[in-house]
């Protein structure tokens, strides 16, 4: 039997449909907010999965077009792989979720959030993530713990909750908040340069909303709940792993109190294989719990020394950041090259500058249907000194790639500024911590280094934190390194310019953070990404003022609108025309602006005197070269103008009589011609003999 439950959340109805559909799901919802859907589906499997040391989450994203009204384009009309917006949106949904379950739950668990309607005012990602806490809730899974998701926007210095379709192309700020009753558990803003007291301002408003929506799910649990599973979590044999503390923590400790990362990691080889020569023949079926017990044995010592001894792995202090070197120009044919190096993460950018028609055209349910600056990002094995297939990107790829690109979106020029598409591509060479904000540092390099006027140079860092179990302690450090990611709590990557932050992105391993550890994340991000910025400056303090010579030219002109059919021609004949003859692009516009991008300027003019001529409007008294296109016996045509032809009446060719027409003219000779008029039907009369004697006298007025 269907039961409908509803709240609202700024001023419209968030409603849940719950027994409607999906009957042999553990949870089949229909969540609704104004006339957006999700459709929502949860289960999990019946057992535990064997042989594996992780939590087994899928979470899936389903876009479907007919939510908005579209038929897929291309030759198979249905959708393929997900697009990168769903990818992002699917992390975006999994990265609340999952500190939130039991800790050595092994059972697979898919959480499936389909987009089947989409009014742009409600946001369908925001609604799908309290969708799938609304469903893992009252499912039989066990998860309990709801999490909220809002989104906050700035208009004209207002927070705006959940901001319409019109308040967020109004907004500088596009922030959303994840939290629980008691903590924020994820964060992911984008901004045009916001200040750090607007930004946790901001968070902490989310935060009290999300507040309001946790007990709207935990009256629904209340309401509609089924009873939960008893899980069966993962646990090492008690015996077991006394055994193997007893042996290996003196040996582990040794290695992890090494500060140079490579000594480290060898001394950990040589650990982990007398700890396997000791055991393996005496627990021959329980290598995974040997090393799950050496894992964390190495996390406690790491956590301990920083709670307790007030030191990092490496020895820096809390607040130091590892030596950084900057440099552009690597590549010599490329556009524009940055090479950003921070301890052992290094990353090389490289941006290409393109026509505008190279945007990349969306097909999704976005409003947005291009974008003409892109960013990329490949981290292959070789970074971080493995072997592995090479594959397309996956959706961690993706989701650094997106999130650099947002750092630096708010910086790139108008296109009014800048009339090009600029793409660029990270390539991670070397990781040890954060090269998504390695990213943004290359990236701004490599835009500086290709002559892109960016409104300033941005920057990026990424903060860690180490708690207790009852996290009533907490250390946060600056600059995380590859360790202290993998045995931390936190990843809050902060990007943004000497004016303000334009991208935010934190995960947690932990139930949420507290309001401090946020507040002390930014600021302490703040001074980091100046320090940074330095660096940066001294390498290359503006963008260059010429562009490389590979680099393509754009030249811009614009015509009339109601002459745009005139330049491409039936069928796109006339445009295609002028490609082929001058060997550049032309990108047109509805407002008539024509952008033609060339490497070689004589292709350029030419393209821009045919697009001229083709446009320009005929006047009376203005004389033009022509070319004779037929004769006949009361005079000569002559095209003046690409597709305009006008008349000259053989009383018009000559001072002297003319007999016949071929006496003076032949067809295809170009010849001088002024137009006398241009009749009420819209015909071209010219004159040869007074395009002649205007010629005569103004030669005579030169002389004189």
């Amino acid at each position: 039997m269907s039961q409908i439950m509803e709240t609202t959340v700024a001023g419209r109805k968030l409603k849940l449909d719950y027994g409607k559909v999906g009957m042999l799901s553990d949870c089949a919802l229909l969540v609704s907010y104004g006339d957006t859907v999700v459709l929502v589906n949860v289960n999990s499997s019946s057992k535990p999965r064997e042989g594996i040391d992780f939590f087994p989450l899928s979470v899936e994203y389903e876009e479907r077009l007919y939510a908005v009204g579209k038929i897929p384009g291309g030759f198979i009309k249905r959708e393929g792989k997900p697009s990168e917006k769903a990818v992002l949106n699917g992390r975006a949904i999994d990265r609340p979720l999952r500190p939130l379950f039991p800790k050595g739950y092994r059972n697979d668990v898919q959480v499936v959030c389909t987009v089947t309607s989409v009014e742009p005012d409600n946001a369908p990602d925001i609604l799908a993530i309290n969708a799938a806490s609304i469903a893992l809730c009252i499912s039989s899974i066990p998860f309990s713990d709801p999490v909220a998701a809002v989104s906050v926007g700035l208009v004209d210095g207002n927070f705006v909750l959940n901001p319409t379709s019109k308040e967020r192309e109004q907004s500088s700020m596009n922030l959303t908040v994840c939290a629980t009753r008691d903590r924020v558990i994820m964060i992911e803003a984008g901004g045009d340069e916001i200040p750090e007291d607007t930004m946790y301002d901001a968070i902490m408003y989310g935060f009290e909303e999300c507040k309001k929506i946790v007990s709207f799910q935990e009256e629904v649990m209340h309401r509609i709940g089924k009873e939960k599973q008893v899980p069966v979590l993962y646990k090492v044999d008690e015996a077991l792993e006394n055994e193997v503390r007893d042996f290996a923590f003196n040996i582990i400790k040794e290695a992890m109190y090494i500060t140079d990362k490579d000594k480290r990691n060898e001394a950990m080889d040589v650990a982990k294989t007398k700890i396997a020569e000791e055991f393996n023949e005496k627990y021959p079926d329980n290598g995974s719990d040997v090393s799950d017990v050496v894992y964390r044995i190495q996390k406690e010592i790491v956590r301990d020394m920083v709670l307790n001894e007030k030191r990092r792995p490496d020895g820096r202090t809390f607040n130091e950041i590892r030596s950084i070197e900057c440099e552009v120009g690597l590549l010599p044919r490329t556009h524009g090259t940055g090479l950003f190096t921070r301890g052992l993460t290094q990353v090389m950018t490289v941006a290409t500058i393109g026509a505008l028609g190279d945007v990349q055209i969306l097909d999704g349910l976005g409003e947005e249907e291009f974008k003409r600056y892109m960013h990329h990002y490949n981290f292959p094995a070789y970074s971080v000194g493995e072997v592995k297939p090479l594959r397309g990107p996956g959706r961690r790829e993706i989701g650094h790639g997106a999130l650099a690109e947002k750092a630096l979106e708010p910086l790139i020029p108008s296109e009014e500024e800048f009339p090009y598409t600029v793409r660029l591509v990270s390539e991670v060479l070397s990781s040890n911590g954060s090269t998504s904000q390695a990213s943004v540092c290359g990236s701004t390099l490599a835009l500086l280094d290709a002559g892109v006027p960016i409104k300033r140079p941005a920057a990026g860092i990424a903060m860690g934190l180490f708690t207790n179990d009852d996290l009533t302690q907490e250390e946060v450090v600056t600059d995380i390194q590859g360790i202290e990611d993998f045995f931390g709590d936190m990843d809050f990557k902060v990007a943004g310019t000497e004016k303000g932050i334009t991208a935010i992105q934190v995960d947690t391993k932990i139930r949420g953070l507290s309001n401090e550890c946020i507040r002390k994340s930014i600021d302490e991000a703040r001074k980091a990404r100046m320090f940074i910025l330095e660096k940066i400056k001294e390498c290359l303090p503006e963008a260059r003022k010429e562009m490389s010579p590979y680099a393509p030219r754009v030249y811009t002109m614009s015509i009339d609108p109601e002459k745009i059919r005139d330049v491409i021609g039936a069928g796109g004949k006339v445009i295609n025309k002028i490609i082929a003859e001058t060997g550049v692009k032309i990108d047109i516009k509805e407002d008539g602006k024509i952008f033609i991008m060339s490497n070689d300027s004589v292709g350029a003019n030419r393209a821009l005197k045919i697009i001229d001529d083709l446009t320009k409007e005929v006047k009376a008294g203005e004389i033009y070269l022509g070319k004779v296109t037929k004769i006949a016996n009361f005079g000569a045509f002559v095209e003046i103008l690409p597709g305009k032809e006008g008349l000259v009446h053989i009383s018009k060719l000559d001072f002297a009589r003319v007999n016949k027409v071929e006496d003076v003219v032949s067809v295809g000779d170009e010849i001088l011609v002024k137009v006398t008029e241009i009749d009420n039907q819209g015909r071209i009369n010219l004159s040869r003999k007074d395009a002649i004697k205007d010629s005569e006298t103004e030669e005579k007025d030169q002389e004189k």
